[in-house]
Formats: C-alpha cells, structure tokens, sequence
C-alpha cells in the first residue's frame, strides 16, 4: 500500500506551522529535561556534603524524583518511538504500530459521537440555522460575497467543460444516455404523470377562460367577420355582389362567437362533459399507442437516432452552446456581473423572506431535522470510511511525528510533573521510614 505524505512541506503556510510546532516541542522536552538535570546534580552533590538526616532527605527526594523523571519519559517517549530495551521494546512505539487500529477508532468515534443523528438534530435545535441563515443573507456584504462566490464557482464549471477531454466525455456522456432512452415509452410516461389523476383538467380550464376571453373581443370578432367576408368573395363572388357581405360577415361572426362562447362556458362548468371525456379518452389511447403501437416505437427509433447522429443537429447544439458559454464566461469576468448580482438579489430575498416569516424558518428547521436524521447515518459512515482510509495510506512514522508535534509539548508536562511527584512521594516515604529518627531530632 502506498503511504502518504501527511501535510505538505511546498506550503509556505503549512511549513510555517510544522516549524512553529517543531520549535515549541523542542522547548518543552528542554524544559523537561533541564529539570531532570538538576534533580541529577542535586542527588550527586548530596554525596559531597557530610551525611546527615536532613541531607539523606533531600537525596532521597532527589532519587525518587530522577526515577519519576525516567518513568514518565518512558511512558510519553514510548508513544512516538522505538525504545530498545528489553522486553520492553514491544510495547513502544505505540502510535506508529497501532495506527490502522486507531483510525478504526477515530473514525467510530466520529462516526458515532459526532455525526449521529441525535447530535446533529441538537445541534440544529440549539442554533436555529434557519435564523441564522436570515441574519447572514440579509446582510449587503454577505449577500454580495454570496454572489461573487457562486461566480467562481460558475467560472470554475466553465473552464472544467472547456477541456477538450471532457467536452468529449460529455458528448460520449449524452449520447449513451440518448441511447438507453425508449422515446416512445418515454413520452408515455411523461404525458401519462401529466394527466394523472386528471391533472390535465386544471389546464384546460385555464384554456377556456383565456379562449372565452379571447372570442370576446373586438380585434377577434373583427377577424372573424373578415374571414366570412373573404371567404364568400372568393367561393361565390357572384353572390357577394348583391348580397350585403359586411352585414353578413359581421352577423356571422357574432352567431360563431356566442356558439363558441356558449360551448366554452358549458365546458368550463360541467366537469363531467361529454368533451371532457373525450379529451381524457384520446389521452388514453395516445398513451397506449406510445407504449404498444409498433409504429410509434419506430418513430421514436427515428428521433433517437436523429438526436444521436445527426451532424447538423450536433453542429447547431455546439454553436448555442459556444455562443452561451462566451456570453457567460464575459459576464463572468465582469465587476458588475449580472449573474453575480442575481444571485446576491436572491439571497438577500431569501433572507428577507426568512426574517419576516417565523413560521417559515420553523418548518425549514424541522425539515433540517427531517434530512439531519434520514442522511446522516450514511454520510456519517461514508466520512468514518474516508477517515480510516485515509488514515491507513499514512506513513506511520510521519504520524506518530506529526501526532508528537501536536500534542507533544503537553505531554512534557507529564515528565515535569512525574520529576515533582516523585520528589514529593520521596519525601513523604523518607519521612515516614525514618519517623523515629525525625521525632527524636526535633525533641532534642
């Protein structure tokens, strides 16, 4: 398996912190082992000086100390290297020779501590994000900085697709995808979702207001009646000659408008009317004809086809998209980006909308709460795979020396505080060892 680099070292920034790090844990481990130093120099120099009980106190406050030091820089050393010592050298090194088992571990616990769907559903009942999304995008600044985002990520889009190797994957893309289509069936169940449940009928009665609207005007009674007048000039022109064609195509006209109105408005009312019915009926019987009739399914072979191959077809398609992708990319680049400004008009709209409307931001939290808790079992496993992954392509030296660098400089104060606890214990051990003696040196 191949191991990776853990940060990287070309970052100026990057390079900057690792030195950082480096320096403060040399500081600390200078510190650490300043102390044990001096505890060393105390515990020789107390052979230089003539024996007595106070001396012997301090030597053995020294001794227990030095072996506190020399423990705990074991126990903290231990975990970032090798230490040969025998039957000892197996248990060091603790991070590097355990690392697959800690990232198994790191990525339950995230998995199930942070990204539980209990957690997150708290988290969003506690932060109301709906409101604090208001607050954000209600804000000019924000609102503007939203747009600008979304134009470098539009521009971003745009110089991906520019890429010749993607245009062609693109067009590979579209035409597999055409390719598995059955057109035929395919408009069947599209006009058959439209008229469910007769949906249809909401249309049509939209279409007969407009249509009733329309016959009673002047400019489509004039229209009519022109037509009749033209009509009767050109199929009988002998009779238009002493017959009162104006008279008649305005009478005309207005008998065909109020039967067409008089039929719309009985339509419009009666749900139920034989024409509806009849609408519903062919519906039906186009949707079979799409889905069984084998003429329709060569006429949708043909329009496959056609979509696929046709070269004019796909010259003509390229050049609308040519001629979108420059007059994007040109508003792209402006200061005063249309789309920019759009999109920061929708946001502050949005956020306008969100803090004027409690009831609003409150179904938006519990719709939060919904998806919180429906996705985040997968997403909290795809991110617990991502992380023991990740972890395991990592070189376990490099990780026990960045774990070290980040958390080293704390665990020094292990080895400090295991030097001054262990002089404390010497103490209190030497003093109770030599309780007689210490009772009659202070009698006397």
């Amino acid at each position: 398996m191949q191991m990776l680099p853990l940060e990287d070292q070309d970052s100026p920034g990057a390079s900057a912190a690792t030195a950082a790090r480096a320096a403060q844990l040399s500081h600390a481990k200078r510190q650490a082992t300043g102390l044990f130093i001096a505890v060393v120099v105390i515990f020789a120099f107390t052979y230089a000086f003539p024996q007595n009980l106070w001396v012997e106190c301090i030597r053995a406050m020294a001794e227990a100390a030095m072996v506190g030091a020399l423990a705990d820089w074991f126990a903290v050393s231990a975990l970032f290297r090798r230490i040969p010592l025998p039957y000892l050298a197996r248990h060091t090194d603790i991070i590097a020779r355990n690392k697959d088992r800690i990232g198994d571990n790191l990525s339950a616990f995230v998995r199930d501590r942070f990204l539980d769907a209990p957690s997150l559903v708290t988290i969003i009942r506690r932060h109301d994000p709906a409101d604090m999304l208001a607050q954000w995008l209600t804000s000019p600044a924000n609102s503007g900085l939203l747009g600008k985002q979304v134009s470098r990520l539009m521009a971003t889009a745009l110089d991906t697709v520019e890429d010749d190797k993607i245009q062609e994957l693109l067009n590979s893309a579209a035409r597999a995808l055409i390719g598995q289509l059955d057109i035929s069936r395919t408009m069947a169940a599209a006009l058959g979702a439209l008229t469910h449940e007769r949906r249809h009928q909401v249309l049509l009665d939209d279409l007969l207001v407009r249509l009733n609207s329309l016959l009673q005007s002047a400019e489509t009674r004039s229209f009519i009646a022109n037509t009749l007048v033209n009509w009767i000039k050109r199929e009988h022109p002998l009779k238009q000659k002493v017959l009162p064609t104006d008279w008649l195509g305005g009478k005309g006209a207005s008998a065909i408008s109020h039967a067409v109105e008089t039929l719309l408005v009985e339509v419009a009312k009666d749900p139920n009317h034989q024409l509806r019915d009849a609408l519903d009926e062919a519906i039906v019987k186009l949707i079979e004809r799409m889905q069984n009739d084998p003429d329709w399914e060569e006429r949708g072979e043909q329009i496959r086809g056609y979509l696929q191959n046709d070269e004019a077809l796909g010259s003509y398609v390229h050049e609308i998209w040519a001629d979108l992708r420059r007059k994007l990319r040109a508003d792209l680049q402006d200061e005063n980006s249309a789309i920019a400004s759009s999109v920061s008009s929708m946001g502050k709209w949005l956020g306008m909308s969100l803090a004027g409307d409690a009831a609003l931001r409150v179904r938006l939290n519990v719709r939060l709460e919904l998806w919180a808790a429906q996705w985040a079992p997968d997403v909290a496993q795809s991110v617990a795979e991502h992380i023991r992954a990740t972890v395991q392509r990592w070189d376990a030296q490099e990780m026990a020396l960045l774990v070290e660098q980040h958390i080293g400089s704390d665990l020094q104060y292990i080895r400090i505080n295991g030097t001054i606890v262990g002089g404390f214990i010497g103490l209190i051990l030497f003093v109770i060892s030599h309780a007689t003696v210490i009772w009659q040196a202070l009698q006397s």
